[in-house]
């Protein structure tokens, strides 16, 4: 019997755990896949005559003795257990899973380097822990059934079962005893079954599993092991009772674990550059996409875009490296696929420049080619845009698809290779601020958003939606499972449980830089932790340059919009190149917030009502004033059109003194005049049926609202007044060739200085920081939901029934400003 031992139980599976063992390799003495025999103890049949007890474990069944750690000599033997299974396998061949519900996980101090090389969870204590536990091995069990491979191997160890644990946790313990060794699992239990209590069945007994029972004297009995060979043909197992072997001495299992935990550091850790290939855009998307995004133990773990799973929803909680994770994404993708393969659609609505690494910038001015729009602060209008596109992009495609008789881009493709159709990826941070509030931009982004989801993946257009939460948001509470029904996969990080079903508490207690992934749209028993690399700024940056100089040639930087970026005039190439060859004139006044940030202006010819107004009593106002006479100067040829400057107030005089000089540089006749020649000149204006010499005249007046009690008096021979003048050349000036450009501080001078008409003669409106009211007034429609804000500024174009969001140019220094008056 003992000769049969020592050749079942070479090296760690049946040496003294003394002070010699520690000179013995490890990972060298069993093979995954094969049944695991390992030494339990001593029997003596007879006087003076010892062998060792075998049983077969790991690869085989399980391991039970009805004491629990408690008991020093059970701690000591549980201990010696686990040491030799763990100094047998094949480095990272083996995941542990302890329990220890009686001394606070002091049972396995002694293992604390593996946990402290996050080769092994903390051990659990309590009741949800050990629940937490029983789920890990549950999916486990599931993912094998499913036809998922993990060649390692999960022990669940208990020392003790934690108080509260009942006929519940038995019947799970009992239905992993049954399914677990298919799958790789394995139990060594200590305390079970627990001692029967009045009234309560006892313990389920566990299939596959060698039962170690307490025979008084510190002697146990020993159990049938699974599998064909046993003690006994009639199942009483082995017919002389074992004493426990003694177990090895702290240090030894620290020595052991500080080598294989040294190992598992090395194995397991990952950085940014392991994440990338070998070589860049060397993979074809037609069938979707692929990148490594982390370590999942000791394997790389690739997640897809493809028809399976689509779109992913991301949640984690501010500082849980949400945004580190999507540039590993993004850049694995980036590194992968190449621009004919992969578009990028990249909008952040936080605080912050996730996306900047993917733009120009002072600093560094490469780019990510596969970035078609990247949205930094993004405005809630500007992520709309941006939804917009994808849906018309979805609707060119879909066209391109019928046309060729097929329903997906793959087939396509496939059938087309010569069809230059990459696959699309939208990813948006932070998203549920798209949808914030129960407002018309609100309601338009979920439309789109459905239909993206919906649709996207037979046209190869895939998202990304990441935040901190996905509940509260109003605007998706009719749509919850029409919209995140297709996203399948789930990622969750620390504090991003809220991701996955509510019953599914995998993402509980996760370290930064760690995890679940769960493809089964986060429904317990489908989650995998993963751990992913930070991305270092020297690693992103090198690589980035790798893929900016092997971009295609002509290759233009994305469009970017910055939320909170001026924008001042010089800077726009619009309004750089205007000249004199034009067909229609533009008054200039911003950037609206859109995909490419196009120069927003309004068209002023004969058209009634062809005049710029602008309202508000911000500084901007000034300025905008400034860039849309400048933009129109510069659209005459010299000498051809006449601008009469109106400096009315204060706060406009540096605008106003710029302005005249660009309007003169542009070879324009140019004029200054008081609020006295303001009211004489609109006279003038009122009484011309004509252009003087052909000229265009323009009238600008900064803080027109100053003159408002000059305007009222009357002549006391005509009783004509000032309104009636400025009515007159409101009404009929372009048809004269004469407009006007105003700036007034406040709506109810603008609505008196213009009459009953409500100001409805002036039909292009730019609105800075006017109340959402006095907008609402102003258009006879009360259902307005603007709301002012800095930097922003509200385009109406009466003659084209047109409203749009913008940035309204200003002159360098001017937030500043404002700011400090603030």
């Amino acid at each position: 019997m003992q000769r049969l031992a020592e050749r079942l139980t070479p090296g760690w599976l049946g040496c003294r755990l003394d002070g010699a063992a520690v000179d013995l390799p490890t990972g060298v003495d069993a093979v995954l896949g094969r049944p695991l025999p390992v030494r339990l103890g001593e029997a003596w049949p007879v006087a003076g005559s010892v062998f060792s007890v075998v049983v077969p474990f790991v690869g085989a069944g399980h391991l039970a003795v009805d004491s629990d750690a408690r008991d020093p000599m059970v701690a000591r033997w549980l201990r010696g257990v686990l040491l030799r299974v763990l100094a047998a396998l094949p480095d990272g061949a083996l995941r542990v899973a302890a329990v220890d519900g009686a001394t606070l996980g002091a049972v396995f101090g002694p293992f604390r380097s593996m946990v402290e090389a996050e080769a092994w969870h903390r051990p659990a204590i309590d009741l949800p822990g050990f629940q937490h536990v029983l789920s890990e091995a549950e999916e486990r069990i599931e993912r094998a059934q499913a036809g998922e491979i993990d060649p390692s191997v999960l022990l669940v160890c208990v020392a003790a079962l934690p108080e509260g644990a009942g006929r519940t946790e038995w019947s799970r313990l009992a239905a992993i005893a049954h399914a677990g060794p298919a799958a790789g699992v394995f139990l060594l239990l200590a305390g079970y079954p627990p001692p029967q209590h009045p009234g309560l069945n006892a313990a389920p007994r566990l299939e596959s599993t060698t039962h170690l029972t307490a025979a008084g004297g510190g002697l146990f009995a020993v159990s049938d092991p699974p599998g064909p060979h046993r003690f006994s043909s009639d199942g009483s197992g082995l017919a002389v009772p074992m004493r426990l072997d003694a177990g090895p001495s702290d240090d030894l299992v620290e020595s052991i674990c500080r080598r294989l935990a040294k190992a598992a550091r090395v194995q397991a850790s990952t950085d940014f550059a392991a994440l990338m290939p070998a070589e860049i855009w060397q993979e074809s998307s037609v069938s979707g996409l692929r990148t490594v995004v982390g370590r999942e133990g000791r394997n790389d773990c690739v997640l897809a875009l493809d028809d399976a799973t689509p779109h992913w929803l991301v949640g984690g909680r501010t500082g849980s490296g949400k945004t580190v994770f999507l540039l590993d994404v993004l850049y694995g993708l980036a590194s992968r696929y190449s621009p004919d393969e992969l578009g990028l659609y990249l909008l952040d609505f936080k605080e912050g420049v996730s996306f900047a690494e993917f733009t120009p910038t002072a600093v560094d001015p490469s780019w990510i080619p596969h970035a078609r729009t990247v949205g930094i602060e993004s405005d809630r209008e500007y992520g709309l845009a941006v939804l917009r596109t994808l849906s018309r992009e979805m609707t060119r495609r879909s066209t391109e698809l019928k046309r060729a008789g097929v329903t997906k881009i793959a087939d396509l493709r496939a059938g087309r290779p010569d069809v230059a159709m990459p696959r699309l990826l939208a990813v948006i941070d932070e998203f549920h601020v798209l949808f914030e509030g129960n407002d018309a931009v609100a309601g338009q982004a979920v439309a789109l958003l459905e239909e993206l989801a919906r649709k996207g993946r037979s046209y190869g257009i895939h998202l990304i939606l990441a935040s901190q939460t996905i509940s509260g948001v109003e605007a998706l509470f009719a749509k919850t499972e029409s919209i995140f029904g297709q996203f399948p996969l789930r990622v969750a990080l620390a504090g991003g449980g809220g991701v996955l079903d509510q019953l599914n508490d995998g993402a509980d207690n996760l370290p930064i830089g760690s995890a679940v992934i769960n493809s089964a749209a986060g429904i317990p028993g489908a989650n995998r932790v993963i751990r992913f690399p930070n991305a270092d700024a020297e690693s992103v940056t090198a690589q980035r340059h790798l893929l900016w100089n092997a971009r295609p040639p002509g290759d233009a930087p994305p469009a970017v919009f910055a939320g909170y970026a001026e924008q001042h005039p010089d800077q726009d190439p619009t309004f750089v190149r205007l000249s004199p060859n034009v067909r229609r004139r533009r008054a200039l006044v911003g950037r609206a917030v859109d995909v490419g940030l196009p120069t927003a202006g309004f068209t002023l010819d004969e058209t009634p009502g062809s005049h710029v107004a602008v309202l508000g009593t911000s500084p901007v106002g000034a300025d905008v004033l400034y860039a849309a006479t400048v933009s129109l100067a510069r659209q005459h040829a010299p000498g051809t059109a006449r601008f009469l400057i109106a400096p009315l107030v204060a706060a406009a005089d540096e605008a106003a003194d710029a302005t005249v000089e660009a309007v003169t540089s542009a070879g324009q006749s140019c004029g200054t005049i008081s609020s006295v020649q303001f009211r004489a000149r609109l006279g003038d204006l009122a009484q011309s049926t004509a252009p003087t010499d052909g000229q265009t005249t323009y009238l600008v007046v900064f803080g027109a609202d100053a003159a408002s009690s000059l305007l009222a008096a009357s002549d006391p021979t005509t009783y004509r007044s000032g309104h009636d003048d400025l009515r007159a050349v409101l009404a009929n000036g372009p048809t004269h060739g004469v407009h006007l450009l105003g700036w007034w501080r406040t709506v109810s001078r603008f609505t008196d200085d213009l009459g009953p008409t409500g100001g409805s003669e002036v039909a292009c409106l730019v609105a800075l920081n006017l109340p959402g009211n006095d907008v609402g007034a102003l258009l006879g429609d009360y259902a307005t939901e603007w709301q002012s804000r800095p930097n922003r500024a509200l385009l109406i174009d009466r003659h084209d029934n047109r409203r749009a969001l913008i940035v309204p140019y200003v002159r360098p220094g001017t937030l500043d400003q404002i700011d400090d008056l603030a």
